[in-house]
């Protein structure tokens, strides 16, 4: 490999990586000595720019150097994930065959029927809830993250390799991150935590709402959104997913051009599961499910010992054979 392919910048990356950290502190510097509502908001926003190119980091941009794509978006802005954590279980949920699988999908909102039995009654209704898209926006935050953390704690404690370095970075980005809100804005670390931190999630949850769904084949599990609006960008173009999927090594502002060469086979390919917008995502559901919380088709007679009320873990399923996921997304979070 020559030099020039080795030191290879994706400029267009690199610009919004900039906006959204410039974005970001012009808002805790200058907007919230006079707001700092308005200035949680803009940060909140920026903060799900900044996932989306977490997302983009993962898959290997703006450079070919996985270091140097880390460093780039290490300041945790959405707080609760640690970048490793989310790039070894988003590329595992890059194995299209396992699409929405309770288990082996670690981005799957199903639930296998046999553990979703075992749950509370308080459990349920709050998962039914969050299938719709007014209840992933309100409750999917706070259920993820709780999730994912009890069920990241036996992960630690039994050593999983890799998993305490994930989390010793992330504690250092998040002391970074600490200190550039209290001491640089004056903004208490918590209150942002639960106020900007939430809402990147909820504005990630616009786009990961109905990403996928069940469907034999396994192309017809993944949505387009042909027009996204601010929305699209703020997705850095990840509305048009079955190219993404499909492609998953294109920058995201090749996906749209991807996408109108050859509009026909890409909706073809996933079996015209396809919107024209997002509007029309939530006329149709802001109050409706639009998945069951079970399954329809997979692990239908599965059971296994539930690690928490969602989020993602292992357990050994009834048949004992082999270690598997389960539980609710992180990238319906930061993704992703």
């Amino acid at each position: 490999m020559n030099l020039s392919m080795m030191i290879r910048i994706e400029w267009p990356t690199v610009l919004v990586l900039g906006l959204a950290y410039g974005g970001w502190t012009a808002a805790g510097i200058w907007l919230a000595p006079v707001s700092l509502v308005s200035a949680l908001v803009v940060m909140g926003v920026m903060a799900a720019l900044h996932s989306s190119l977490q997302h983009e980091a993962l898959h290997g941009h703006p450079t070919r150097s996985s270091f140097v794509n880390e460093l780039l978006v290490s300041l945790p802005l959405s707080v609760w994930y640690p970048y490793r954590r989310f790039k070894t279980l988003h590329l595992r949920h890059h194995q299209d065959e396992h699409l929405t699988d309770p288990y082996d999908d670690p981005e799957s909102w199903y639930r296998a029927e046999g553990d979703h039995k075992a749950l509370s009654a308080l459990l349920k209704w709050a998962l039914a809830i969050n299938n719709t898209l007014a209840g992933r926006l309100l409750i999917g935050p706070p259920l993820m993250v709780a999730g994912f953390l009890i069920n990241e704690w036996p992960l630690l404690r039994d050593n999983k390799p890799g998993l305490r370095r994930a989390w010793a970075h992330h504690v250092l980005g998040l002391a970074a991150l600490s200190a550039i809100l209290a001491l640089g804005f004056g903004i208490n670390p918590l209150v942002y935590a639960v106020t900007s931190a939430w809402l990147a999630f909820s504005i990630i949850a616009v786009r990961t709402f109905c990403e996928h769904q069940w469907s034999d084949p396994v192309n017809g599990r993944t949505i387009i959104v042909e027009k996204g609006g601010l929305l699209a960008f703020l997705f850095l173009n990840n509305n048009l997913h079955v190219v993404h999927h499909s492609l998953p090594r294109a920058p995201w502002y090749e996906l749209p051009r991807l996408y109108r060469e050859a509009r026909d086979r890409w909706n073809e390919q996933n079996g015209g599961y396809t919107f024209s917008g997002y509007g029309a995502i939530v006329r149709q559901w802001l109050f409706a499910a639009k998945e069951p919380v079970v399954h329809p088709a997979l692990r239908r007679l599965q059971t296994g010992v539930q690690t928490g009320p969602a989020g993602h873990g292992t357990l050994t399923p009834a048949n004992g054979n082999s270690t598997v996921s389960a539980g609710l997304p992180i990238a319906a979070g930061p993704d992703r």
